[in-house]
C-alpha cells in the first residue's frame, strides 16, 4: 500500500488550509457547509464541470481546487453543517501531526525531555521511514475515518466519495480495498488501539481524531473518551493533546 503517500498529501493540505482558518482567505466567516461541498463533488464526480459556483445553496465554491480535491474535507467535515475554514476543524494539528503530539506530551511533563530525548517513546511520524512510516500512516488514516464515522453520520454517498477522493490523492489498488474496508468496518477503539508500537503512535492517533471530531457533539465526544481510555494515555496528556489540537488551529 502507498499510504504514507496519501497521508503526507493530507497533511499537506492541512497545511495550507491551518494558516487560513477564520480569516478570509479560508472562506471568511460564511465558511462552507459540506452538504454544499459534497453536493459539489457529486456532479463533478458524475461528469457535471470543474465548479459548484452557483450552486450547492450558493457556495460558490471550486470544489477541485479546495483540499486538493476534497479528501480532507470530507474527512473533517460533515453534512450537519460544519464549516470549513472555521475554529471546528483543527487543521493545523493535521498539519503537524506528530511533531505536535510530541510537543503536547512534553507539555504535560513540564517540557522535559527532547524530541530525540526519549527513545522509548517512538519516533514523530515526522521522523520515520521506510516500512515504519508506511505502518504510521496507515494507523493515522484509520484514525481520521474512524473519527470522521463516529457521529454515525457518513451515509453511502459520503463513503463513495471519500473513497473517490483517495483514490484521487493517488492511492493504488490496495489501499482502495483497505479504504472501503475501513468505511464499512464497526468503529473498533481496541482494535485501533492494539495496532501502536509505541506511546507517541497513540498520541497521534489521539491528536488526529481530535483533529476530526466536534467534541461538542454527545456522540464523538464519547469517541475520543472511548478511544484515549483504549489508548491507555493518562488525562493530563489527553487534555494537553486537545489544547494543542486548538492551538495549532
Amino acid at each position: 500500500m502507498n499510504a504514507s503517500k496519501i497521508l503526507e498529501q493530507l497533511m499537506r493540505q492541512a497545511g495550507g488550509q491551518s494558516g487560513n482558518a477564520g480569516g478570509s482567505g479560508g472562506q471568511g466567516g460564511s465558511g462552507l457547509d459540506i452538504k454544499g461541498m459534497l453536493d459539489g463533488l457529486s456532479r463533478q464526480l458524475g461528469g457535471g464541470g470543474e465548479s459548484a459556483s452557483g450552486q450547492g445553496g450558493g457556495s460558490g465554491v471550486d470544489v477541485k481546487s479546495l483540499l486538493g480535491g476534497g479528501a480532507l474535507g470530507l474527512l473533517v467535515g460533515s453534512k450537519r453543517g460544519r464549516k470549513l475554514g472555521g475554529k471546528a476543524l483543527k487543521y493545523g494539528a493535521i498539519a503537524g501531526v506528530g511533531m505536535l503530539a510530541w510537543k503536547a506530551w512534553q507539555g504535560s511533563r513540564g517540557g522535559a525531555d527532547q524530541v530525540q530525548g526519549a527513545p522509548a517513546e517512538g519516533e514523530p511520524v515526522e521522523r520515520l521511514g521506510g516500512e515504519a512510516r508506511e505502518r504510521r500512516s496507515l494507523e493515522l488514516l484509520q484514525a481520521m475515518i474512524m473519527a470522521a464515522r463516529a457521529d454515525g453520520h457518513i451515509d453511502a454517498q459520503e463513503r463513495e466519495l471519500i473513497a473517490g477522493q483517495i483514490d484521487a490523492l493517488g492511492a493504488d489498488d490496495e489501499l482502495h480495498a483497505w479504504v472501503e474496508r475501513q468505511l464499512s468496518a464497526p468503529l473498533d477503539a481496541e482494535a485501533l488501539a492494539a495496532q501502536v508500537d509505541s506511546p507517541q503512535a497513540a498520541r497521534e492517533i489521539y491528536l488526529i481524531s481530535v483533529a476530526v471530531v466536534d467534541e461538542q457533539n454527545a456522540m464523538e465526544r464519547a469517541w475520543l473518551d472511548q478511544l484515549g481510555r483504549a489508548l491507555a494515555l493518562p488525562g493530563e496528556v489527553t487534555s494537553a493533546l486537545e489544547h494543542q489540537a486548538r492551538e495549532a488551529g
